[in-house]
């Protein structure tokens, strides 16, 4: 990869995307301990947006807190007075404690301090999920539906899928939706692939390499819905037209006189004509016309292809009443898929370097174009997650300090200041050095591994 090569445009608004959306997450995580710890008379020195090791982007104290946005976009935090925490403030904790402290409070007060957080984001996933569910409702092409079958990309030619296969079933389970394939593969460990093939039914076996190979690459040269080349509308102004124009409902079948038929075959050619005059040979009702054009500087011809309006897809429309149920039902459903996949690694059929990301690969999730329902659906997707993440019993996180916290109300002993610091020291040494990992990981895989 080369930095010329890279759509700067289409970073730009796939970081937009990403800054926005963990904004929102971050945000709302850090209010939860922000407002039960006011709630119960605690004393919150700081909320910041991001971290802020060094200097700030912009800080603000209104009344005893200093509001502010960090350099360091890998989260955010509150600063509560009394609690072992980031900061590492080990000064303050040599003092008596204070009535407005943290470690003054009772047991059951911080429990609920530490928690809320997540809690804010579970319910904040539940909310997004019921509001894409009532405004988008679902949309969704079942395997049998595809009406051109599959085209067939190098990893599925391994296991013997050839063009034009249509995929009806995971196992002995249907594919109600084509899109949650990766999901049925590779998190539902299935060990073999029914297609149909000319209207013979073919299984072919998904092995553990084959899985492997499959999350590594991230579905990238597996299939893809095959179709034809049929444009939808243009976009004039991106390409200049030199003889003749695109229509709409324009079948292309050759590019500078080589023949082809589905989009796949398309768009491996036109890669080779980037920046160049072309001639694109279409079908235009019962006439073949010739089209000359150049190409963008991305092999764009100024036209957006059909997708599915080819097909025939399933839509479910909820009322809002009905979106709750499917709210709460996706939710937890997406939680389940993420604790399937850590399943997956520690058995060892997802390698976890292959898996594992930094906000690098978070970012490159969202789509190159600004899409609302995308937004929402990934966003409610990282909450969940977020929580997940957070509850886990490691030191340094929110889990963690419950994890002593529920201890204490068990017990009756508390754990020491000296332990907490150490504790929190090697919390956050573990969770620096995961992200360090997960960042290299990031940047070899962006400019070496290809």
């Amino acid at each position: 990869m080369t930095l010329l090569a890279i759509n700067w445009g289409s970073v730009g608004i796939k970081t937009l995307q990403f800054i926005l959306s963990f904004s929102i997450l971050v945000t709302l995580h850090e209010l939860g301990h922000f407002l039960t710890a006011r709630w119960f008379k605690c004393r919150v020195e700081k909320f910041y947006l991001f971290f802020n090791p060094w200097f700030s982007l912009w800080k603000k104290k209104v009344g005893d807190t200093e509001y502010g946005i960090g350099w360091v976009p890998f989260g955010g935090y509150v600063k509560i007075s009394g609690m072992i925490d980031e900061s590492m403030d080990k000064d303050a904790m040599k003092q008596p404690p204070k009535d407005y402290e943290f470690r003054s409070k009772p047991a059951w007060q911080r429990l609920i301090i530490m928690t809320a957080g997540v809690i804010v984001n579970v319910i904040l996933a539940i909310v997004i999920f019921i509001f894409i569910a009532w405004t988008w409702g679902d949309v969704f092409l079942p395997g049998k539906n595809m009406t051109y079958g599959v085209y067939a990309d190098s990893s599925a030619r391994k296991i013997g899928m050839q063009n034009g296969d249509k995929i009806i079933a995971v196992d002995t389970t249907e594919v109600k939706d084509f899109s949650t394939l990766p999901k049925s593969i590779i998190l539902d460990d299935a060990q073999t692939l029914k297609v149909d093939r000319n209207g013979t039914i073919v299984s072919l076996p998904l092995t553990t390499a084959f899985k492997q190979e499959l999350n590594r690459n991230k579905f990238e040269g597996f299939v893809d819905i095959r179709r034809p080349v049929i444009v939808d509308s243009l976009d004039s102004s991106a390409v200049h037209f030199i003889d003749n124009k695109l229509q709409k409902n324009d079948t292309l079948v050759a590019i500078n006189h080589i023949a082809f038929r589905w989009y796949n075959e398309y768009d491996s050619l036109k890669k080779n004509y980037k920046n160049q005059d072309v001639v694109l040979t279409v079908l235009r009702q019962k006439d073949t016309v010739d089209v000359k054009l150049k190409l963008d500087t991305a092999g764009r011809a100024g036209f957006f292809a059909a997708g599915s309006k080819l097909f025939q897809l399933v839509t479910n429309d909820y009322t809002f009443g009905e979106s709750i149920g499917v709210g709460f039902r996706k939710c937890f459903t997406t939680l389940g898929n993420y604790i399937a996949g850590l399943r997956q690694i520690f058995k060892g059929n997802i390698s976890p370097k292959d898996s594992l990301g930094s906000v690098i690969s978070i970012g490159n999730t969202f789509p190159g174009i600004w899409d609302w329902e995308t937004f929402w659906r990934l966003t409610g997707i990282f909450s969940i997650i977020l929580a997940f993440m957070n509850i886990l019993p490691v030191p340094a996180l929110d889990g963690g300090h419950a994890l002593f916290t529920i201890y204490e109300i068990i017990t009756g002993r508390k754990p020491s200041d000296k332990f907490m610091e150490y504790a929190q020291m090697v919390g956050m040494v573990l969770l620096l050095g995961l992200m360090a990992y997960a960042l290299g990981l990031d940047v070899w895989r962006s400019f070496f591994k290809h």
